[in-house]
């Protein structure tokens, strides 16, 4: 059974190539490109020895399932640009896809790095990820935060990637605004109205959930500013359902 690393990119020269080096064990490598891209991501690619296939993005769940479509292949492993396999996750795949298993979805934790740090608390480990698939068995769905459905078993792997996430304090903001849009419209469209006071009510719940439940305070000062920060962005999205409400009306 063959392994098919395959990376979706937009604009990620400064992480392609030592993603790729990452996943030279795997028997094929292929960099899904996203048609907007207008940095030198695919030549850098190519040269790193990969296979580049350009795609059109409409949402995240419909580039993951055109790039399924698009390699043939026995299991795939999606890699972002800004992760790294190690080699005691490589060797756990090479072992789980070698293995007559009934699994057909493995989830894969993380070791995220927030601002250049180690994060384990605040709800960021073990951060399962649904990455190594047997083709033709699952199907990507939801335009954003996509998740993976699978028509038969699923197993959970040991070993974490490597996740360089948030760069630095604007590159969250930049994101968080993002996803608080969509989180926020989610909820409209199920018919949820907040009262005046929601937004600050879910911040300290949220806060709290970050900080003690989730383990937080293991991190230090770094998850007590994470949970505020998670915090903050829990009553923003809120806030901005408020307003969707208002001008609905």
């Amino acid at each position: 059974m063959t392994v098919t690393a395959i990376v979706p990119a937009r604009d990620e020269a400064a992480n392609i190539v030592d993603c790729l080096e990452s996943l030279s064990w795997a028997d094929r490598r292929v960099v899904y490109l996203d048609d907007r891209t207008t940095d030198r991501t695919a030549a850098l690619a190519r040269q790193a020895g990969a296979e580049v296939i350009c795609g059109t993005f409409e949402h995240f769940a419909q580039f993951h399932n055109d790039a399924m479509d698009a390699v043939v292949a026995d299991w795939i492993f999606f890699v972002d640009a800004d992760e790294r396999a190690t080699p005691a996750l490589a060797q756990e795949i090479r072992a789980v896809t070698a293995e007559d298993r009934a699994e057909v979805l493995w989830w894969v934790p993380r070791h995220n790095y927030i601002f250049g740090r180690l994060t384990l608390g605040a709800g960021w480990y073990p951060d399962y990820q649904a990455r190594l698939l047997l083709k033709g068995r699952i199907q990507w769905e939801r335009p954003v935060h996509e998740v993976a459905v699978a028509d038969g078993p699923e197993g959970r792997l040991a070993q974490p990637l490597i996740h360089y996430n948030y760069e630095d304090l604007p590159d969250f903001i930049a994101r968080q605004e993002g996803y608080t849009d969509y989180d926020a419209g989610q909820l409209f469209d199920r018919g949820l109205r907040p009262r005046l006071y929601t937004p600050y009510t879910q911040a300290v719940r949220h806060f709290w959930w970050r900080l003690v439940t989730l383990g937080g305070l293991r991190d230090g000062l770094h998850g007590l500013r994470m949970s505020l920060l998670m915090a903050y962005y829990e009553a923003i999205k809120y806030r901005k359902l408020a307003r969707m409400w208002r001008e609905s009306n």
